[in-house]
């Protein structure tokens, strides 16, 4: 079985690799895509594989996205950390989804459901157009929780600079402090409006206010002065660098 994966996070490509071998899952792993860009690339570029695992949320935007750019006839199983994603995925007809932390028994249901249907991507742009706009409409979060002392403290969206992970927690800063959220960076990034707060790569996020200079970096990339930096370095990732700037002008 020619499988491929099209995952953002390395650690959870890892992982999907060993329990596909721990299922007894005979298959030769063609690629490992961690963008929308470069799987639209692929597809145009290979035959077809036999089974994809794709993940919701890539580094430069929703997977849905590839089907809007280039037709995708293999068997997908998604795999995504939310519920509503989850849901959304069947509107796409796929094989099945896997909710991240992904189990074994899961997968070993969707890999049996795949061998029994093996059912193609069938896309129906109408559904597709449709679930995208549902799922892009920029959340406007007003409040945010986090840690202080013993107990929690509320703080306003609009205070907050940047928030970044660190050794799997999720920090934020103000001008004048640093707190702990409560949350993952993906859970946090989902429920903050779209034209305040940019995630620049997998570990940060930025306000657009707190953005002082944008400079060239190494690789085409753009590396930001922000506001309070706290030791902190904030480069944006490669794929994300022209929707960056868009951002910037909006």
């Amino acid at each position: 079985m020619n499988v491929l994966i099209i995952e953002d996070e390395t650690r959870a490509a890892s992982q999907l690799e060993r329990m596909l071998k721990a299922c007894n899952f005979d298959y030769k792993l063609l690629d490992i895509i961690d963008t929308v860009e470069d799987a639209v690339l692929w597809f145009q570029e290979h035959a077809t594989p036999d089974l994809v695992f794709m993940d919701i949320q890539l580094a430069d935007g929703l997977s849905f996205e590839i089907f809007q750019k280039i037709e995708v006839t293999a068997p997908i199983i998604f795999t995504t950390a939310f519920d509503q994603y989850a849901i959304q995925a069947f509107k796409v007809n796929s094989v099945d989804y896997l909710l991240k932390p992904i189990q074994k028994e899961d997968l070993n249901t969707a890999l049996n459901k795949f061998f029994k249907s093996n059912t193609p991507a069938t896309i129906d742009p109408s559904i597709l157009k449709q679930l995208l706009g549902s799922m892009q409409t920029p959340a406007k979060r007003e409040g945010l929780l986090v840690k202080e002392g013993g107990g929690f403290v509320q703080i306003k969206v609009t205070d907050l600079l940047y928030c970044y992970s660190e050794d799997s927690i999720t920090f934020g800063v103000t001008s004048t402090k640093r707190f702990i959220i409560d949350e993952t960076m993906d859970q946090l990034f989902d429920t903050l409006d779209a034209h305040t707060f940019y995630r620049i790569n997998r570990g940060q996020l930025v306000s657009k206010t707190s953005i002082i200079k944008m400079d060239p970096y190494f690789n085409h990339r753009v590396k930001l002065s922000i506001a309070n930096p706290r030791d902190q370095e904030f480069i944006v990732s490669r794929p994300k660098t022209s929707d960056f700037k868009k951002w910037m002008n909006t």
